[in-house]
């Protein structure tokens, strides 16, 4: 369905140099103390990152931005054989790689466990074909963890879910060791918000959402689209 939508060209970006020199400014703030002593400040958030596989990541990024203590979601390709995909290498489903996000998150405000929860009830974890109308290796969900902490969090996560018999069938998302995360094109990046009306019709045309809420009945996620 998506592959059939008219790829629009990123807009002009205004204001980098700014932004850029801001930001910089920011990180190296300095600040007097009483004695007249310089102090460095220390960084304010110590932000961590996940990679999650759940079918179309302009959806899975879309989802995740609504999530209180995620910082930024990033598109990409991770999980195959081949160095610096493009979207047209993955679309035809030889390269290994998923279509996938990775999140960078505020441990303070949200836990590893959390974003995998979460993770689950936006998708459909009984599906090992793809998801919704996106079918192939590509959209296929995994969870890609870095550590043995993570492991342990997600394997967890669908011990618990399958002991509740929530779903219609077993969880078929495996848990897979991180692999390099290639991020997409600059055109995949935020689509949902620089095309709301296209990333719309294709939401709603591909069944996501209603299928979430066919498979997980009143234990599907409450924030969708």
């Amino acid at each position: 369905m998506r592959k059939g939508l008219e790829v629009l060209t990123r807009g002009p970006l205004r204001f980098v140099l700014f932004a850029a020199m801001a930001v910089v400014a920011a990180c190296g703030a300095i600040v007097t103390g009483a004695s007249g002593q310089t102090r460095d400040l220390a960084p304010i958030i110590d932000s961590r990152t996940a990679v999650f596989a759940g079918g179309c990541f302009w959806c899975v990024e879309s989802d995740f931005d609504k999530l209180d203590g995620v910082l930024d979601v990033q598109s990409g390709y991770t999980g195959g054989m081949l160095s610096n995909p493009t979207y047209r290498d993955v679309s035809n489903e030889d390269t290994g790689h998923y279509e996938a996000v990775r999140v960078t998150y505020d441990p303070a405000r949200v836990s590893y466990a959390a974003l995998v929860d979460y993770f689950f009830r936006h998708v459909d974890p009984t599906d090992a074909g793809g998801q919704f109308c996106d079918r192939g290796d590509s959209y296929r969900t995994a969870i890609f963890a870095g550590s043995a902490e993570e492991r342990a969090a997600a394997e967890a996560a669908k011990a618990a879910i399958d002991a509740s018999s929530v779903l219609p069938g077993p969880i078929v998302t495996p848990v897979l060791n991180a692999a390099e995360f290639w991020p997409a094109e600059g055109y995949h990046q935020d689509y949902a918000k620089k095309n709301p009306v296209r990333y719309g019709f294709y939401r709603r045309s591909c069944g996501r959402d209603a299928r979430v809420a066919e498979v997980w009945g009143t234990a599907a996620a409450a924030v969708a689209g």
